[in-house]
């Protein structure tokens, strides 16, 4: 039931977008003032997110460990898994970021007959995860172009090697339809997973409508619904450099495709996407594990009157020896 509201949110946005362009014609709403305020929000929100975990005390040596820590020379050190240094630490973070390397080793509990509980490795989630970053990634860098005249050489390299397939006219792009089938993927895993669906709430399938809703659009007005793109160059680079024009002739589909990522940019600092800067800030992930190298004291200690052992000895010892208790001294 957690994925009919963000549902039928994601339709009521479309929905929204269509009227206002078909029926009141609210082309400078759509195309100026709502890209403009949700790239405010965006970054005013990136900013309060990224200032308030900053300035989260962390008075302990927290990371996350997942394999041998360094201690004597004669045991092998897990140096990425359970890094003790700067540099094992940055190795770490470029595997997480990169290629989401705690997510490859995950794994998964069944209870079967006799009672049993099983555990299995949990490949497909690291697949799906991947593939579906990357694609978004790629898609992002590929629309930089609308931003940008001329048009950097990377740039059309990467179209290039995401249109190698050449089909259709305009070429098929591999990552939109990628990114579509991916998030479809995790989608359809939070629905068919009883574990995962009843731990999943209406805050995870929102984003996931929103950017299968942009995905579809997109695709939608590159291959179905002809815009014209040398208008569509024009409102971006007018966005980008101040010089605000909403030239004429572009189709509602773009609208539709434009609200539903601005939504999305805007929602970002508020939502589980956060993470994609969140994991840079992570004392789970940024520290080294190097508690048997380094005392480590907390700040926040401040003097107290302690009872020795000694001191309870002294306190307690013929009470002790009368019990049997060992005692040090005599």
């Amino acid at each position: 039931m957690n994925a009919f509201f963000p549902f039928f949110a994601v339709i009521a946005l479309v929905l929204i977008a269509f009227a206002g362009i078909k029926a009141v014609n609210l082309y400078f709403l759509f195309g100026v003032i709502v890209p403009y305020a949700a790239f405010i929000v965006f970054v005013f929100g990136v900013i309060y997110r990224v200032v308030k975990w900053g300035s989260s005390p962390v008075p302990f040596r927290i990371p996350t460990t997942s394999g041998q820590q360094k201690s004597l020379p004669w045991i092998k050190h897990s140096k990425l898994d359970n890094p003790s240094s700067t540099s094992g630490v940055i190795g770490r973070m470029l595997l997480e970021v990169f290629l989401f390397r705690s997510l490859f080793s995950n794994t998964k509990f069944e209870l079967r007959e006799g009672p049993m509980i099983t555990q299995g490795s949990a490949k497909w989630l690291w697949l799906g995860g991947l593939v579906f970053h990357w694609s978004f990634f790629i898609v992002l860098v590929r629309h930089i172009r609308l931003f940008m005249e001329p048009v950097p050489v990377l740039l059309q390299k990467v179209e290039v090697l995401d249109g190698f397939l050449q089909i259709g006219a305009p070429g098929l792009f591999i990552s939109g339809v990628i990114l579509l089938l991916a998030v479809t993927y995790l989608f359809l895993r939070r629905v068919f997973i009883p574990q995962v669906r009843y731990i999943s709430l209406a805050a995870d399938y929102f984003p996931l409508f929103l950017i299968i809703g942009v995905a579809l659009s997109g695709i939608l007005m590159r291959y179905f619904f002809k815009v014209d793109i040398v208008n569509i160059k024009r409102l971006t680079m007018g966005l980008v450099t101040f010089n605000i024009a909403v030239p004429e002739g572009i189709d509602v589909i773009f609208y539709i495709h434009l609200f539903l990522v601005s939504i999305l940019v805007a929602y970002i600092p508020f939502s589980k996407i956060m993470h994609l800067g969140g994991v840079f800030l992570s004392p789970t992930r940024n520290m080294a594990n190097n508690s048997r190298i380094k005392r480590h004291i907390n700040p926040w200690d401040y003097p107290v009157k302690v009872h020795t052992y000694e001191e309870y000895e002294d306190e307690f010892r013929e009470k002790m020896k009368g019990a049997g208790l060992p005692v040090e001294k005599e």
